[in-house]
């Protein structure tokens, strides 16, 4: 309902002083997913804090012991404080449903208060201490604060819209309690004393923000087509949850202590497989939803006028060959604290369906990792988690006291390794597809997943191959377009995702000195906010894409642990870290 970055007339919601645009910081404060405008104006100084809130309370267990639960309100709350001076604060809301498409129908309930109805029957609930105006679809409002003084909003929705926020200490209340959640929920975490810790936390945060708490799902990103070229087709939509998401996710989440949120992503994707006998799609909606339709909405002129724009996404019925190791390797690099779930007769079937999924899939082409709209191709990295999938199934298969169909899989895994090798190498360099010598970034998983010993040399030369062939400017390119059939035209940015895993990569291949400074590149090119899109443009670091990006801060964490990993070898020479030792231990 507030669709601005896709069309200025599709709705939006601005608090903040009077005649004044541009913002002179943005900040989250630290710790928290609460963020904190500051504005200058000619009178005065404004702090802007917004939160989408969340609220505590205690509940006693079956024990009679009481215990926090958080819940969140479904209200954003805004809240503006003069810190010097004085200055004029508007409120303006126009939100239009359905995506700019359906008008608001405002009515007043009271002072301060007002009720946005659309001809769907959502409704929204609006409250503040600003006098309002309720005229053509919005609801504006001003009010003059001295230094000292604040100002709030606070919009709700859901169930419990009728009672959000009614009062300025009660608004400023409730952001102090969901930046105490957020605090308390960060400190459960395990972060290395280290100057980078910083974007391992805000990377975390984002993560716990991208997932749906009823589900477990960890969406892709939070927004739909924003551009990954200005002006582009390059236009998808992102609120969804990728199974290749999975394996990236758990592996990240858990090495940083953070087992509850990995555990509920793991549920999410295993049911979605028990549901489907292991016949895997390649993404969901967040309730599990399985029809993801693609359709374009012509009424909008997109971001920076890129069209079309794009909701649902026509790729969720692509075949993508990777998906089956993608969720055999969480299940496996998760077994030890899922223990009971991994342990049961009932996922012990659905791990043998999942493997015999990958089975009969290696010898089909597929849409690669990239989604690839162009014809169907034997994708090295579909391989290569295909051979993932079989060679955890037989880990697995040892672990269950089943030695013979443990050997059985180890062969076929062994012959998976054997075609990839043969056909999917050339020069020493694994390449893109069968049929190519292209270089595709998605090999630098090889490494990552242990197909081969980090010290191979057909590894070094690939990963080396990849950071010449795919440099644009310093940065990783997923593969170059004009020899890739993608179905698209026009350029994109280096991929933010292939550029972390390089870094991964040079450290696994021993060239720790060279990691170290290509992740510093990366990481000052965040911005104020620590946040990542999926890709970068090299030459402006402009971020492009949706936004922020799971599966960039995923491969982020990934890095810098491996980098803080070398540095504290390097440090303590012969002592390897516990993550990496667990990493190695667990082959993934």
């Amino acid at each position: 309902m507030f669709g601005a970055l896709l069309d200025r007339t599709a709705g939006k919601f601005r608090f903040g002083p009077k005649g004044v645009a541009v913002p002179l910081s943005r900040r989250y404060e630290p710790g928290t997913l609460v963020i904190e405008t500051t504005w200058s104006t000619e009178t005065g100084w404004v702090v802007v804090r917004d939160g989408l809130t969340i609220a505590d309370w205690d509940e006693r267990d079956e024990d009679g012991k009481s215990r926090p639960v958080h819940e969140p309100d479904c209200s954003l709350v805004r809240v503006a404080t003069c810190v010097e001076g004085e200055a004029e604060i508007e409120v303006s809301c126009l939100p239009r449903f359905e995506y700019g498409s359906s008008p608001a129908l405002w009515s007043s309930v009271g002072i301060g208060e007002a009720v946005a109805d659309a001809e769907d029957g959502s409704r929204i609930f609006l409250t503040t201490d600003l006098d309002l105006t309720l005229e053509q679809g919005s609801a504006e409002g001003t009010l003059h604060i001295k230094e000292g003084e604040s100002a709030f909003v606070s919009l709700g929705w859901g169930p419990g819209m009728d009672s959000p926020t009614r009062s300025g200490p009660e608004a400023v209340e409730r952001l102090d309690q969901t930046v105490q959640f957020w605090r308390q929920w960060l400190a459960q975490g395990s972060f290395p004393d280290h100057p980078w810790r910083i974007h391992l936390q805000r990377s975390a945060l984002v993560l716990k923000g991208l997932t749906y708490a009823p589900s477990g799902a960890l969406l892709a990103a939070a927004t739909t087509s924003l551009p990954e070229t200005p002006g582009g087709e390059r236009n998808w939509d992102y609120r969804y949850s990728w199974i290749r998401d999975s394996t990236f996710a758990l592996w990240s989440l858990h090495s940083l202590g953070f087992d509850d949120e990995a555990k509920a992503f793991l549920k999410f994707v295993r049911a979605r497989a028990m549901e489907s006998d292991g016949d895997l799609q390649i993404m969901y909606g967040i309730d599990g939803e399985h029809d993801l339709t693609e359709s374009t909405l012509d009424h909008l002129s997109g971001y920076d006028g890129a069209r079309p724009v794009r909701i649902g996404n026509g790729a969720y019925d692509q075949r993508q060959n990777d998906v089956w190791g993608a969720l055999m390797d969480a299940i496996y690099v998760n077994r030890l604290t899922l223990h009971r779930e991994s342990d049961s007769e009932e996922s012990r079937v659905l791990v043998l369906k999942l493997v015999e999924e990958a089975i009969e899939a290696w010898p089909k082409p597929d849409q690669g990792i990239w989604e690839a709209r162009g014809e169907p191709r034997h994708y090295v990295s579909s391989k290569l988690m295909i051979w993932v999938a079989v060679d955890r199934g037989a880990r697995l298969a040892d672990q269950y006291g089943n030695p013979k169909v443990a050997a059985g899989l180890r062969e076929t895994a062994d012959e998976i390794k054997a075609e990839i090798i043969e056909k999917g190498c050339r020069d020493g360099v694994f390449r893109q597809h069968y049929e190519t010598d292209a270089l595709d970034a998605s090999v630098l998983l090889m490494p990552l997943v242990r197909f081969l010993p980090h010290d191979d040399e057909r590894i070094r030369k690939t990963v080396l191959a990849v950071r010449e062939g795919l440099d644009d400017r310093g940065m990783i390119l997923r593969y170059v377009t004009e020899e890739t059939d993608d179905g698209l035209h026009g350029r994109e940015g280096s991929f933010l995702i292939c550029s972390f895993w390089m870094v991964s990569a040079l450290s696994e291949i021993g060239e720790a000195e060279a990691a170290r400074r290509f992740c510093e590149r990366l990481l000052g090119s965040a911005g104020a906010l620590d946040l990542f899109a999926e890709e970068l443009d090299a030459e402006s670091n402009r971020q492009l894409g949706n936004f922020p990006q799971a599966f960039t801060h995923l491969a982020l964490i990934n890095a810098v642990s491996h980098v803080i990993a070398d540095e504290r070898r390097d440090a303590e020479p012969g002592r390897a870290t516990a993550v990496f030792s667990e990493m190695r231990e667990a082959g993934s």
